[in-house]
């Protein structure tokens, strides 16, 4: 394991049956870095996060994570039954991790404001963001995040991706994060996983839209609306890529199509 990355997955093969979930899986993640696995249904995603978190066992290979490496995690949604009513600030509490504070959590994660609200009472996006803070009470050097834009508009979307990034920045730790948001994904991410039970390709994400097996999966009119998304970002996109604050030194050309 190299000294600086806090996660290595080595040959790393995953079956159920004589179903192959994972094949061969190399990555390595390290400090301030925000890793993105895609990939079409039943591409194994998930159960990459699992392996990794070490909540699944691995057939073949290894996981190497830092010694006493502070994880918090993010699942893809939250399950709770709706005659047991419980409030915001109960469900964090319920977490039982006192390395921060509730109040600083929920701050972080920009819903100081739904401390005492019912958890059966907040939007899918505010439901989101509560799993966040839940995860950010570990004061994680990894945040490990599973679609953590589910049930959330566009609008939402936008904040949520700018909110891990800054997150990354303030907290200094990794991001593994499995999405399907391609649009936004591709803005905020470092490096690019395409699995498809096999690692198809990785890097950039201007590298990896362009790789054949990217295009084979997901189709060129994806790639393409992808480019938008491939530059500095001093400005905004509207919902159709059209910039609404043009800059006077970020190159657009080649990156509109209709």
């Amino acid at each position: 394991m190299t000294e600086q990355a806090l996660l290595q997955l080595r040959n790393v093969s995953a079956q159920q049956g004589s179903n192959t979930l994972l094949s061969n899986i190399n990555l390595s993640l390290s400090r301030g870095q925000i890793m993105t696995v895609i990939g079409p249904n039943g591409a194994g995603k998930s159960t990459l996060l699992r392996v990794a978190l070490g909540l699944r066992n691995c057939d073949q290979g290894e996981v190497q994570r830092r010694p006493h490496l502070r994880v918090g995690y993010m699942p893809q949604k939250l399950s709770l039954n709706p005659l047991i009513p419980i409030s915001v600030s109960r469900f964090l509490r319920m977490a039982n991790n006192r390395r921060t504070s509730i109040k600083d959590a929920l701050q972080r994660a920009g819903i100081s404001h739904l401390a005492d609200r019912p958890l059966h009472d907040i939007s899918g996006g505010e439901t989101q963001r509560v799993l966040l803070s839940r995860a950010l009470l570990a004061q994680p050097e990894l945040l490990v995040l599973d679609e953590p834009a589910q049930g959330v508009d566009i609008t939402g979307q936008t904040a949520l991706y700018e909110l891990i990034g800054k997150l990354r920045d303030d907290l200094d730790c990794a991001v593994l994060m499995v999405s399907h948001d391609l649009h936004w994904v591709m803005a905020q991410t470092d490096t690019v996983i395409c699995l498809n039970q096999h690692i198809c390709c990785h890097g950039h994400p201007e590298t990896v839209s362009n790789d054949p097996e990217y295009l084979s999966l997901f189709g060129r009119r994806h790639a393409e609306a992808i480019a938008l998304y491939q530059h500095d970002h001093d400005h905004q996109h509207d919902m159709h890529g059209e910039v609404i604050q043009p800059s006077d030194h970020c190159d657009h050309s080649g990156h509109h199509h209709d």
